[in-house]
């Protein structure tokens, strides 16, 4: 089976690079005609236009870094969509809205094609290890013809439901990694102006009930002060909104939600688009002259368990 992949982004291409370390026969695309030659001679192949990719592949994975970049590889004059015939695949690992998956998935399967949203969670540190948990939006059928691949890439598989479902679920899970990420910000600076040790603070904190997926990572890296979490604050912002237009679509009337997109929309105004995302920790060093950085943590998240082979996740109600 040949696999196709376009984007190769900070997690695009280290799943893309998971599925070459486990042998699969992978043809890349991207923008960045540099980046594609190091996939290159590792072994990938290549195409000329995305059309050619979907013609040549069985299945082709997008990882892209909004809707509209993802409807213009799908809906250009030599984009996916053109080279689709029946029995192909597009799987869409970016994070994206369910309504744009659910108008591309129809696209596809007018065209003879399946569908499949299946974005990831974890970190970029656990796509590069094949760790990372990845949810899946598709029929049943659909699932079992792609698990084995998944397996490839991530090790948690969840079958979310219908096409569009696992898109929903990616956004709540940003919402709340972001929620997470502000309140460990102002734990953090708190301890900080009352005198604590930071290490010590840390360790406290991941012991206890105040601890989260999200401190035992970023707050790793804040502490370093490198606050390199390969995640960029205009990425969050989308995120963020995203979720806010799932809860409008439905009329959930959020109230921390919308105070999470002016946080982050103030940082991007003081910071720029492409600061850390965990850098919005910066705003309150600036507000309390603090400098939150303490000894011994590290300046980039690694994934230190060994890879693990996937399998699927079997939500309870279905045991």
């Amino acid at each position: 089976m040949k696999i196709g992949f376009i984007g190769l982004g900070n997690v695009g291409g280290k799943l893309s690079g998971s599925l070459l370390r486990n042998n699969v026969n992978l043809y890349v695309r991207d923008l960045d005609l540099d980046l594609v030659q190091t996939f290159v001679d590792r072994g990938a192949g290549t195409a000329k236009t995305n059309k050619d990719l979907m013609e040549i592949c069985d299945v082709v994975i997008t990882c892209l870094p909004s809707p509209a970049v993802s409807a213009s590889v799908m809906e250009a004059k030599d984009g996916i969509l053109a080279g689709m015939s029946d029995g192909k695949i597009w799987i869409e690992m970016s994070t994206t809205d369910q309504t744009e998956v659910l108008r591309l998935g129809e696209l596809i399967i007018a065209k003879g094609g399946q569908a499949a949203d299946c974005p990831v969670s974890g970190g970029c540190h656990r796509a590069d290890t094949g760790n990372i948990a990845i949810f899946a939006g598709c029929t049943r059928e659909t699932f079992d013809t792609i698990l084995s691949l998944l397996k490839k890439m991530g090790r948690r598989i969840l079958h979310t439901g219908e096409l569009g479902s696992a898109s929903v679920l990616k956004v709540v899970t940003n919402y709340l990694a972001t929620a997470n990420l502000l309140a460990c910000s102002e734990a953090l600076v708190t301890c900080s102006a009352a005198g604590m040790d930071l290490s010590t603070a840390y360790e406290a904190i991941k012991i206890s009930s105040g601890n989260s997926f999200v401190h035992e990572t970023e707050s790793q890296v804040i502490l370093n002060g490198s606050r390199d979490i390969s995640f960029t604050m205009d990425l969050v912002a989308k995120d963020i909104g995203l979720f806010q237009n799932i809860a409008d679509r439905h009329n959930v009337p959020l109230e921390i939600s919308p105070l999470l997109i002016d946080i982050f929309a103030d940082g991007i105004e003081r910071f720029g688009p492409r600061e850390w995302s965990s850098n919005i920790i910066k705003r309150l060093e600036e507000a309390t002259g603090l400098q939150i950085i303490a000894e011994g943590f590290p300046a980039i998240m690694t994934d230190d368990e060994p890879e693990e082979s996937g399998y699927e996740i079997i939500p309870i109600s279905r045991i």
